[in-house]
């Protein structure tokens, strides 16, 4: 045992890690810290930040009703750039964060704020990983390329954001949505309005989870006074989560109608726009189960959004090939 009550497999775990993840148990010692540093232990984030690419990069499949190994290829280099760029960023967050979450209770435990991990070595790692993720965004078309470099002004705001508005969830959905913009790019070369309304929806979907998220940290972010959507709502928070539900449905299923309307059949449309609807009917669910002063169930229900954004990836998938 190397302290009281602590294995060396929950030696420097993460408090809201999950129980019993690959990382804890099995990834090298000298490791761990820095695959905690990019929540790798975590691992709904990358999902968050992979799902929109997918549904880019299968949407623009099915307009162009094709399927190959370019697609292919852009669906699996957006899965290693996913997990890439979401470490890098949750590096970063860290970075600046590092006093934020030294005060927090549920962060407290993080890598730098515990000592786990120096502000040094985290920015070497931070280096490190948005390289191996820009060599990859190199095998992409040269539209794809710019979109990708243009995000990491994003990337690099988002942090900031909690400290000088109320809507920092906003700054989080235009960077983890950026990739339906990118992914579609990288499979036709070009952008559009589906692309665009598809990456809108995806901005109102963050703000649906995230607000969830945010208010498990809503008593520990007023004390130190950091600004979310969960503290601005408040208990009104259920009514703008039915807004946003409406507005990430109605904007996917109006980006699929643009972009196969003018090619697909009538069953593969139906087939396509499918995945809103059945998406919206998990938001829905969420919303039925949400209790704000729960932060276990904020936490359930907020990773639960993985299965939600892979139901119209699903349904556009199945589109792609018919």
């Amino acid at each position: 045992m190397t302290a009281a009550g602590k294995t060396p497999e929950t030696e420097g775990q993460v408090s809201d890690a999950v129980t019993g993840n690959w990382v804890d148990r099995l990834a090298p010692a000298w490791t761990r810290p820095y695959l905690r540093l990019s929540r790798a232990d975590r691992p709904i984030g990358t999902w968050l930040l992979l799902l929109p690419c997918w549904w880019g990069a299968l949407l623009a499949a099915a307009a162009q009703g094709a399927f190959g190994w370019r697609e292919a290829w852009v669906l699996v280099g957006c899965g290693i750039g996913a997990w890439l760029m979401r470490g890098a960023g949750c590096t970063w967050n860290d970075i600046t964060d590092r006093k934020f979450d030294a005060a927090v209770a549920r962060t407290r435990s993080r890598p730098i704020p515990s000592g786990q991990v120096s502000v040094r070595q985290a920015g070497i790692w931070l280096a490190l990983q948005a390289l191996i993720a820009f060599l990859i965004l190199l095998s992409f078309h040269n539209t794809a390329i710019l979109l990708g470099i243009g995000s990491l002004v994003l990337v690099v705001i988002y942090p900031f954001a909690k400290r000088f508005t109320w809507w920092p969830q906003v700054f989080l959905g235009l960077a983890f949505n950026w990739g339906a913009l990118l992914a579609w790019a990288a499979v036709t070369g070009s952008l559009g309005w589906p692309p665009v309304l598809l990456y809108l929806s995806g901005i109102a979907w963050t703000l649906f989870y995230d607000t969830i998220y945010a208010h498990q940290d809503k008593e520990d972010d007023a004390l130190i006074g950091v600004k979310s959507t969960a503290r601005l709502f408040g208990t009104a928070t259920y009514r703008w989560l039915r807004w946003f539900l409406v507005a990430t449905v109605l904007l996917m299923a109006l980006a699929i109608l643009l972009a196969l309307l003018p090619v697909a059949n009538p069953l593969v449309l139906a087939v396509a726009l499918g995945g809103p609807w059945a998406f919206g009917w998990h938001l829905a669910w969420q919303l039925r189960s949400l209790d704000i002063d729960d932060p276990a169930v904020c936490l359930r229900l907020f990773r639960s959004n993985r299965n939600a954004g892979l139901v119209p990836a699903l349904f556009v998938a199945i589109a792609s090939i018919l």
